[in-house]
């Protein structure tokens, strides 16, 4: 039987995989067969994603510097006490006070979908993904599994995955991605499952399964992000039924992509592509498709208060990052975590502003590429590699996180032949450049008036020709 897959996909990876070629195949209810589907192309071609946490957490809003992340206040609070976060609520509110009275105050006034929407286009993503609900247990919409515990019932009062699927589906051309937690840390159900080693199932066969196929029968979204999934087995949470009848009868499964988080001990080794842990940069290439998911503050996923500018990585850390993950293979997950009242504040619009400024400029060498011969240069640390093939002609792109000094770029990996042009993105003409031996090429760099830069940060030489 494995046989069989493997000769159908090897035929739906050689066909350049759409959906339509493979409408035949049926995927069983384990990993053999579930990781034998070749991933939809439209993922491995978008490289940038945008990851919002929103939840009951952003009312609190506070987590300390050092290792602990907002998102999980719940957590540090009530299930394994820390004592800044013991100490904070000591300090801000009333002794009687529960963590379900947060819920009230997750007003999200502010919230407009539409907004949301224009601005994640405007960052140069091809794709989000949105906290359905997040391990605290709160639903952003009206689910049946979740009763006065959802954003219809309590606090926006309004179906906020709704209203954003909507917004992302009829008025952008992103695709919409849905995150979902398996477990969650105060529900009795799931605490009694675990007290019996999970040899019961009542919280995953009543509450957490139910949820996932609620969320893909209703707001079809082409990504599902699961996580919540580091105690218990994938046998516990019936993974591989869930995520078989995602490839086989969904209504998404012609294009879905989901990740690798469905089980202790099936993270970066099942699934459609792998995240392994949190920020996940290997530095090198790797042999199946990876995904960093990753913050622009540091410490936190969900918004911070008590954040300081400093909390927030520059764009020059931004892009850098970016870089380096396409070019071993990967798409980059970049997260934004919205304030109670449903507002992206203007740190993380900047941040996503001027990454769509930068891939107005250096996106061709970012979407639909694919990893090099080389990643990093040979000769110079501050150069990561791509590749693309266009109408038969083949393209490597430098990237160069670091402007060249004295007039000139050296790079050790490339082999230029008799026919080799360089040029820079943004910039018009080509370029000079002299070839070394063995290999190698030093590329003359034209002065260029601060004001006609094509842009602030990591520049692009795109090569053709190239003989390796």
């Amino acid at each position: 039987m494995a046989l069989v897959y493997g000769r159908i996909t090897l035929l739906c990876f050689l066909l350049v995989w759409t959906p339509s070629l493979c409408l035949g195949v049926h995927y069983e209810p384990n990993w053999e067969s579930i990781d034998s589907r070749p991933l939809p192309s439209w993922y491995d071609e978008a490289k940038l994603g945008i990851f919002i946490h929103w939840g009951v957490f952003s009312v609190p809003s506070f987590s300390p510097d050092g290792g602990y992340l907002g998102e999980w206040f719940p957590y540090y609070w009530k299930f394994h006490p820390a004592k800044p976060f013991v100490d904070f609520m000591a300090k801000n509110y009333p002794p009687d006070f529960n963590y379900g009275d947060f819920a009230s105050m997750f007003t999200a006034e502010f919230f407009e979908a539409q907004q949301w929407a224009e601005m994640f286009e405007a960052s140069g993503a091809k794709y989000i993904v949105f906290t359905s609900k997040h391990c605290e247990g709160f639903a952003n919409w009206p689910s049946k599994y979740s009763f006065n515990w959802n954003a219809m019932d309590v606090g926006p009062n309004r179906d906020i995955v709704g209203e954003l699927a909507d917004a992302i589906k009829n008025h952008t051309s992103l695709r919409f991605g849905l995150y979902h937690c398996l477990y969650e840390w105060l529900n009795p159900l799931y605490l009694r499952d675990k007290a019996n080693n999970f040899t019961t199932q009542d919280f995953a066969r009543s509450k957490t399964v139910p949820e996932l196929y609620e969320i893909v029968n209703r707001y079809q979204p082409d990504i599902v992000w699961s996580d919540g999934d580091w105690e218990a087995p994938d046998t516990y949470w019936n993974s591989t039924n869930f995520v078989a009848w995602l490839y086989n009868d969904s209504p998404v499964k012609d294009h879905v992509v989901t990740n690798d988080r469905y089980g202790k001990g099936v993270t970066c080794h099942h699934g459609g592509y792998l995240t392994c842990k949190d920020r996940y940069n290997p530095g090198t290439k790797q042999n199946r498709k990876f995904e960093n998911a990753m913050t622009i503050d540091r410490y936190s996923w969900g918004y911070r208060r008590n954040a300081n500018l400093s909390d927030y990585l520059t764009m020059e850390e931004l892009i850098s990052t970016f870089i380096i993950t396409v070019s071993c293979g990967g798409n980059m997950l970049m997260n934004v975590g919205p304030t109670k009242y449903g507002i992206i504040t203007p740190i993380f619009e900047e941040r996503l502003r001027s990454m769509g400024e930068w891939l107005q400029v250096n996106g061709e060498g970012i979407y639909s590429s694919r990893p090099w011969t080389y990643q990093n240069d040979t000769e110079n640390p501050n150069v990561w590699y791509t590749a693309k093939s266009v109408t038969g002609q083949r393209f490597v792109y430098a990237f160069v996180l670091k402007w060249p000094a004295g007039g000139a770029l050296t790079l050790g990996a490339p082999i230029p032949g008799s026919t080799s042009t360089v040029s820079l993105l943004g910039y018009e003409g080509y370029l000079d450049y002299k070839k070394t031996d063995p290999q190698g090429m030093v590329i003359t760099i034209p002065t260029i008036g601060f004001m006609d830069m094509p842009c602030q940060w990591a520049w692009t030489f795109k090569l053709t020709s190239i003989e390796n």
